[in-house]
C-alpha cells in the first residue's frame, strides 16, 4: 500500500486581497502574498481584511483538516478510514515561511504515520502581478521508514492569474529523493466565484482541476502450474506515467480570524502498467484554521 507513495506538491494556487497599505506597513502586495501562502499549505485563503488591518508582517496560522476516506494517488487501497492533518505554519509577509505537519489515519498502526517540515517562498511578478513564483524543500518522517524511498522533496511552481485572481493556472514539479528518486509533475486550474460578503465574512466557491504525473510502484502476479503445483510470482513495477485527475470542489468561509471549509474531492486515477479495474473515488473533507498576528 505504501509503495503507492505520492506527496501532491505543496505549493497550490492563489487568490485575490483587496486591501489597501496602512500604517504598519503591511500592503496590498504583502497582503496578497500571506493569502498566496496559506492557499499553498492548506487551499484555504480570503483572510484579506483581517490581514489588512494588522499592525505585523509576523503570523502563525493553524489548521486541522479531516476527510472521511484515504486514497493513494486517487486509488481505493481497501481500507476504508479516515485521516486528520494539523498543521502549524510561520509565514512572513514577504513571502516567506515555514511548516509542520502530521498525518493521522485511524487504520493504520500505528496510527500517526507519518510527519513532514517544510521551508520555502514565493513572489508575485510581472507589471499586474499576474505571475507568480514559489519554491520549497520538504523533509518527510515515517513510522515505518523502510517502505518509502522518499525522505525528500524539492518543489517549484509558476502560476498566472487574471487581474482578479478568479481564474488561474499553476504548472508545479517536485524531486523526491532518499533512497530513491523520482519526478512527479502538476497541473492546476482553478475559478473562483464569491457567493456572498458581509461585514467580515464572505462565503466563496473555489473550484479546481488538477492533473498528476508520476512515478507509481505496481505489484503483478503469474500464475502458472508446475509438477501438478499451482504457484504464483510477484514482482513489483515501477512506471512513470499520467496518474491521476483530481476535481476539488469547495465551499470556503471566512469570519474574522477563523476558515472553515467543507469540500469534496473526485478522483479519476489513469491506470499505469499492469493495473485494471481502477475505479472513480471521491472523499468529503472538513478544515478549520485560525490566524494569530505578533
Amino acid at each position: 500500500m505504501k509503495n503507492v507513495f505520492l506527496v501532491l506538491v505543496a505549493l497550490l494556487l492563489g487568490i485575490p486581497a483587496y486591501a489597501q497599505e496602512v500604517d504598519s506597513g503591511i500592503s496590498e502586495d504583502d497582503v496578497e502574498e500571506i493569502n498566496e501562502i496559506i492557499d499553498d499549505l492548506l487551499g484555504q485563503d480570503e483572510l484579506s481584511d483581517l490581514l489588512s488591518k494588522s499592525t505585523t508582517t509576523n503570523f502563525l496560522h493553524f489548521s486541522l483538516e479531516y476527510a472521511n476516506n484515504t486514497f493513494f494517488a486517487g486509488r481505493d487501497i481497501g481500507v476504508d478510514q479516515y485521516s486528520l492533518s494539523p498543521q502549524l505554519s510561520y509565514i512572513h509577509a514577504k513571502g516567506f515561511f515555514v511548516s509542520a505537519s502530521v498525518m493521522y489515519f485511524d487504520e493504520f498502526t500505528p496510527k500517526w504515520d507519518n510527519g513532514a517540515l517544510s521551508i520555502g517562498y514565493g513572489k508575485r511578478f510581472g507589471k499586474r502581478k499576474n505571475f507568480r513564483w514559489a519554491a520549497n524543500y520538504e523533509r518527510y518522517f515515517f513510522s515505518n521508514a523502510s517502505d518509502n524511498p522518499f525522505s525528500n522533496a524539492v518543489n517549484a511552481s509558476i502560476e498566472v492569474s487574471n487581474n482578479k485572481r478568479t481564474l488561474g493556472t499553476e504548472l508545479a514539479a517536485g524531486l523526491l529523493f532518499g533512497t530513491d528518486e523520482t519526478l512527479q509533475l502538476v497541473s492546476s486550474t482553478y475559478a473562483e466565484l464569491n457567493l456572498l460578503t458581509s461585514g467580515s465574512s464572505q462565503l466563496a466557491f473555489r473550484p479546481e482541476l488538477r492533473f498528476v504525473i508520476g512515478r507509481q510502484s505496481v505489484q503483478l502476479s503469474r500464475t502458472f502450474f508446475f509438477r501438478g503445483r499451482r504457484i504464483t510470482v510477484y514482482r513489483q513495477q515501477d512506471d512513470f506515467g499520467f496518474l491521476n485527475t483530481q476535481l476539488l470542489l469547495p465551499l470556503q468561509y471566512s469570519l474574522g480570524d477563523f476558515e472553515f471549509e467543507l469540500g469534496y474531492q473526485l478522483n479519476f486515477p489513469s491506470a499505469l502498467e499492469g493495473e485494471t479495474n481502477l475505479k472513480t473515488t471521491g472523499t468529503w473533507t472538513l478544515s478549520l484554521s485560525y490566524l494569530f498576528d505578533f
